[in-house]
Order: structure tokens, then C-alpha cells, then sequence
């Protein structure tokens, strides 16, 4: 008796389960800068093939190549994914590393120097990331050094996922503190015309 009742109750499931609707599945948001972080996915991917790599000229020295550029051979390529003159990535592959170098999009004055300054306070801090250089390439704002001791201690793909979301969310935080920045010149301004009101 108690495994029909049981049977019966499992019947009603099955068919409540497939009589309900099912939710309907929203359509993912279309970024804009979808495409062009794709292709800085796909193209770090590649060139993060690292392996271990002993220095040719010194012995028991292991020192990353794309730094080093003491022998060409063991150099890729450099790429250079862009967006605009402004926004812009600079891949350099090597044998045992990968130099990310991104420039960030900066409309006006006020967005270079917040930009120089987030740029540097986080520089400042370049221990605490671990593949943050302390002074990036010239022309670029910010740069990222990936060595094989890194591949081997992390997970390649969380490596690239950073950098990703590192260049999706670099835009916004500016972009947040430019609006900052102008409600306090705003108000400032509108205080100190008042007196002459």
C-alpha cells in the first residue's frame, strides 16, 4: 500500500513539473566591447604556452625572456589588439612569459589624470597582484607580466578571466569617478556663488 501511494505521489510530480511553464530564458546583454575583449581572450590564450626556461647566458639564472631579450629566437611576435587610437592592448609572448600592456580610453583631462592616478595607486600596490609590473611599456597606462611560475601556481584561465575583467572594469571605475569628480565641482561651485547671490 505505501508504495503505491508513493508511486502515485511520484506521478503527480512528473506531471506538475512538465504541465508548468517553463521560465523563459532572457537573451544575454549585447556589450559594446564584446568583440574586442574576445580577441584579447583568444590572442593572450595563445601566447600564455609557457614553460620553464633557463637563461642562455647565465648559468642557473631563470629570467623571463620578454623582459630580458637577450636572445631573439625565443621571442613571439608582439600583437597588438585595438579598438581605437586610444584603447588598446599590446601582447609580447616569449618562451617562459607574456607582457600585457593596455592602454585605456581617455576622452579629456580630467579622465587622464584620474586615470594616471588610479594607474599609480595601484602600481604602488603591484605586490599585492602578483603579475602587476611597477612601471608599464611606453605609451601604455597600465602593464601585466605572466610568467611560468605563475601558470604553474595558477590556473591559466583565472589568469586571462583577470585581465579581462580588469580591462571591463577599469572603464567603468573611471568613469564613476569622473561623475564623482564634476557633482563635487558642481556643488562646490554652486556654494561659492551663492555668497554673491
Amino acid at each position: 500500500r505505501s508504495q503505491f501511494t508513493i508511486k502515485r505521489q511520484c506521478e503527480r510530480l512528473t506531471t506538475a513539473t512538465m504541465a508548468a511553464p517553463k521560465p523563459a530564458t532572457k537573451p544575454k546583454p549585447t556589450h559594446a566591447l564584446q568583440p574586442y575583449l574576445d580577441a584579447v581572450r583568444s590572442t593572450l590564450t595563445a601566447a600564455m604556452c609557457l614553460e620553464n626556461f633557463s637563461s642562455q647566458n647565465v648559468e642557473r639564472h631563470n629570467k623571463p625572456e620578454v623582459e630580458v631579450r637577450s636572445n631573439k629566437e625565443l621571442l613571439l611576435t608582439p600583437v597588438v589588439v585595438s579598438r581605437s587610437e586610444k584603447e588598446r592592448v599590446l601582447i609580447e609572448g616569449s618562451v617562459n612569459s607574456v607582457r600585457v600592456s593596455i592602454a585605456i580610453k581617455q576622452a579629456d583631462e580630467i579622465e587622464k589624470i584620474l586615470c594616471k592616478k588610479f594607474m599609480r595607486f595601484m602600481m604602488m600596490r603591484a605586490e599585492n597582484f602578483f603579475v602587476l609590473r611597477r612601471k608599464p611599456m611606453d605609451g601604455y597606462d597600465i602593464s601585466f607580466l605572466i610568467t611560468n611560475f605563475h601558470t604553474e601556481q595558477m590556473y591559466k584561465h583565472k589568469l586571462v578571466d583577470f585581465v579581462i575583467q580588469f580591462m571591463t572594469d577599469i572603464d567603468k571605475e573611471v568613469s564613476d569617478m569622473k561623475l564623482k569628480v564634476n557633482a563635487r565641482a558642481r556643488i562646490s561651485a554652486e556654494s561659492f556663488l551663492a555668497a554673491f547671490v
